[in-house]
């Protein structure tokens, strides 16, 4: 069925039949699962989702960056049909299949740089780097992991420690694996600092306190994601990767949520021409499908040993045909540039409403990853007056989410795919809430 690309409300939000699911998911869901936006979903596709009681809402989450291409693209629904009709499972280790192999070899040619690379293929963000460290190690002989504020790297004991925010992600789940070492980033909103100027005091941090003969890799999100869509001044990222390079260090970048597109590049590392040894991915990677990979340097990849890395379900076959037609998507409709053009309409009209508005502190962000930082009088962050945002954004009918390390950002991430007219409305929606204030 085709989801028309229109926003509607016939009840308000939440209207009463996902009112009355959420009664269930109390009694049957765990308590630690949190819910942004408690409507439930029938049918999604371009722009909207449709819930339960026949709302239509404009989908500016895009289930956290992972449906670029659109929610049940028809490129991807035939794939994944086709797929799960032959096979659904082998485990690759076990009986191998060209889906997992052509993935790879994807992966390999669209990623930054032109070496020789190798791929390997997982379930989750969290997992991918996970296994970028293992391999790191395993490269190096070296323990130590370096992080950076307002990162987010997943949700396991591993990718916990090396996760900035405490709350919700880590508080009461310790103690967490050692040998993380948190140095600052760069946030010139927050800190005022040139990219050279911010990236020199993160590499004395990490020689002083940390010491670089003792580092595998420097793990870092070209913009951190969670922390708040805080995008590093220009030349922070190249300096810090000329660091890693001059002192051996793996430098991995987490591309799970900048990737695939969503920045107005194929992968955000490309913006200032910096090329990992290790790059990190899922989320947009295969439709909406659980995938996640790592990709890297042919010798840094090889280092484990065999049977070293793995995993059950890791590339699984019905999940890679949805990931070949989602890149043959973004290729072929060129979707990055669809996602420059969603950052042209954006970033201008909500300047324009920072201006009306001073609880706006910044606008900041890159093609379809656009948020606004929400501040007090004082320039303090205001997660209250987020929080009451958000809520009210919902109520007009949109999906919009929240992050930052101070819960004061609200985040935007449309599908790629979402028509212009659409996310026009939605931005006339967004300044009626804060003229509403």
């Amino acid at each position: 069925m085709t989801v028309t690309q229109e926003r509607k409300l016939v009840t308000e939000i939440p209207g009463p039949r996902s009112t009355e699911l959420m009664a269930r998911v109390r009694r049957s869901v765990a308590r630690g699962i949190g819910i942004a936006l408690p409507v439930f979903v029938t049918e999604a596709g371009g722009g909207i989702v449709v819930d339960a009681d026949g709302n239509q809402l404009i989908d500016l989450g895009s289930g956290i960056a992972v449906t670029n291409v659109g929610n049940a693209a028809p490129r991807v629904v035939s794939a994944v049909q086709e797929q799960v009709a032959r096979f659904t499972h082998t485990c690759f280790m076990v009986t191998p299949y060209a889906g997992y192999l052509e993935v790879c070899e994807a992966l390999n040619r669209i990623t930054p740089g032109d070496h020789e690379k190798r791929s390997v293929l997982l379930n989750s963000g969290a997992e991918a780097v996970e296994n970028a460290v293992k391999i790191a190690r395993s490269h190096t002989r070296r323990n130590a992991v370096v992080v950076f504020d307002h990162g987010y790297h997943g949700r396991t004991n591993l990718t916990m420690a090396m996760t900035a925010k405490n709350a919700p992600y880590k508080d009461g789940f310790g103690p967490f694996a050692p040998e993380v070492y948190r140095v600052p980033t760069s946030y010139s909103y927050r800190d005022g600092l040139s990219g050279p100027e911010a990236a020199a005091r993160a590499v004395a941090s990490i020689e002083k306190y940390v010491g670089a003969s003792n580092v595998a890799c420097v793990v870092i999100e070209p913009i951190h994601g969670e922390g708040g869509f805080v995008v590093p001044a220009p030349g922070f990222l190249p300096a810090v990767a000329e660091w890693c390079r001059s002192a051996g260090v793996v430098f991995v970048a987490d591309e799970i949520q900048t990737g695939f597109g969503r920045t107005g590049d194929l992968f955000a590392c490309s913006h200032e021409g910096v090329v990992p040894d290790l790059i990190t991915l899922a989320k947009g990677i295969a439709g909406g499908l659980p995938l996640a990979a790592v990709t890297g340097r042919a010798e840094i990849m090889d280092a484990p040993h065999a049977s070293g890395l793995g995993g059950t379900y890791g590339g699984n076959p019905v999940a890679c045909a949805a990931s070949l037609a989602a890149i043959s998507m973004i290729e072929d409709e060129d979707l990055p540039a669809r996602a420059r053009e969603i950052g042209e309409i954006m970033l201008p009209a909500l300047r324009d409403l920072a201006k009306r508005h001073p609880i706006i502190g910044d606008v900041r962000g890159r093609g379809a990853m656009i948020a606004v930082e929400l501040v007090d009088s004082s320039g303090e962050p205001d997660p209250i007056a987020t929080g009451e945002i958000a809520r009210a954004c919902h109520a007009e009918g949109m999906v919009v989410l929240t992050a930052g390390t101070y819960g004061n950002v609200l985040r935007f991430l449309p599908p790629l795919v979402m028509p212009p007219e659409l996310l026009r409305e939605a931005l006339s929606l967004i300044a009626k809430v804060f003229d509403a204030r």
